[in-house]
């Protein structure tokens, strides 16, 4: 993966991540707080399922 590959993926990111809060700011707002209940323990488990399914995907698709 080049710097050029990096940066188109770190710009898809930033896409994807826009997506909820552009197209349907209440949604994302009540999502939002929804996330500030859910204790440390209930974010870290969501984090590491979020990194343990990209990683799947880049093997998968490299």
């Amino acid at each position: 993966m080049d710097g050029g590959n990096l940066w188109a993926a770190l710009a898809l990111v930033l896409v994807i991540e826009g997506l909820l809060p552009f197209l349907s700011p209440p949604k994302w707002r009540r999502m939002f707080e929804q996330m500030l209940q859910m204790s440390d323990g209930q974010i870290r488990f969501f984090g590491l399922g979020s990194m343990v399914i990209g990683l799947v995907l880049l093997w998968v698709l490299t």
